[in-house]
């Protein structure tokens, strides 16, 4: 039954190049290869099988243990909160609605991170925010390590830095229990703010490979802007809206059932490469250096120098 919830409803099996019957034929002859299982070991199989499909949305879920796929843990973690926390903020910054936020090199440039789409960013919480910024000539939007949370979260951001318009991506629904029954692309836009909208600067957004699901959505979204550049490494991934079914057994199984597109049209779900790729340098931390930071801050004043050449 899991393995069958998993073909009628999965996503990315196209994408990924993931024969399933081939998949389902190979763990049913491992559970064949044993006389008795316990409900650890059959839990334990179950989650190996899910692992194939190389997905951070999928999970079972027991009452004792979830599974996961965690593929961010396979490269550098390129974010350390206490470095930026001591060393750039001194300890000083302001918080509200998830985002932690303060201005840099004398106040020139501001800088937010927001470490979860899971908090309540409320409209005056973002408001505020970017108006106590209204003075600065550019801005990094830090979301290294965010690990997702609400797409709803991500229009609200995205929303104060629009001036028009704009196409945002599509989502496609499973219509029939075969691997390409899907639904026509639907197709969204986020409208500006009617707040405060921070315009016509330049932006940075730091992004690593913990940046996942909604966060890569935020990050795809931004790097279609043409004043955002993105720096740091690849997000995490992660672009089918997940769905979660029972097996009779009572566990839970949740899959990417709904693949998003970007702006540019194309799927997400390997993550968005950055425009500037850097990774975090040891000798730099340990001198109370943020590579990626700096190499943020480097480009924002570069692009200062080129507006007073002109």
């Amino acid at each position: 039954m899991l393995w069958r919830t998993v073909d009628e409803h999965y996503c990315f099996f196209e994408y990924k190049n993931i024969d399933w019957n081939e998949v389902g034929n190979r763990y049913r002859a491992k559970m064949k290869e044993k006389d008795s299982m316990t409900q650890i070991e059959f839990f334990d199989l179950l989650a190996e099988m899910l692992a194939e499909l190389q997905d951070g949305h999928v999970n079972l879920s027991s009452s004792f243990d979830t599974s996961r796929y965690w593929i961010w843990e396979q490269y550098p973690v390129n974010y350390d909160e206490r470095l930026i926390d001591e060393h750039y903020l001194h300890f000083t910054y302001r918080l509200t609605g998830g985002m932690k936020y303060a201005q840099l090199q004398d106040s020139t440039f501001g800088y937010i991170y927001y470490g979860d789409f899971a908090s309540g960013m409320g409209e005056g919480n973002i408001h505020n925010v970017l108006k106590s910024m209204d003075k600065t000539k550019g801005l990094i939007i830090d979301v290294r390590s965010n690990g997702g949370g609400y797409l709803t979260n991500v229009e609200t951001f995205v929303r104060r830095f629009l001036s028009e318009r704009t196409y945002a991506g599509a989502i496609r629904h499973k219509t029939g229990p075969g691997h390409n029954d899907f639904s026509e692309p639907y197709h969204y836009y986020f409208e500006p703010s009617n707040g405060y909208r921070y315009l016509d600067r330049p932006i940075v957004v730091l992004a690593n490979r913990g940046s996942f699901s909604a966060t890569n959505n935020f990050v795809s979204i931004m790097k279609s802007l043409p004043n955002v550049t993105v720096i740091g490494d690849t997000t995490g991934g992660g672009c089918g809206l997940p769905f979660t079914s029972e097996i009779p057994i009572g566990w839970n199984v949740r899959f990417s059932a709904a693949p998003i597109t970007g702006p540019d049209g194309k799927l997400t779900e390997w993550g968005v490469a950055p425009d500037i790729k850097v990774d975090m340098d040891d000798d730099d931390a340990a001198a109370g250096h943020d590579t990626i930071l700096d190499t943020a801050l480097d480009y924002l004043n570069s692009q200062l120098d080129k507006q007073a050449d002109k």
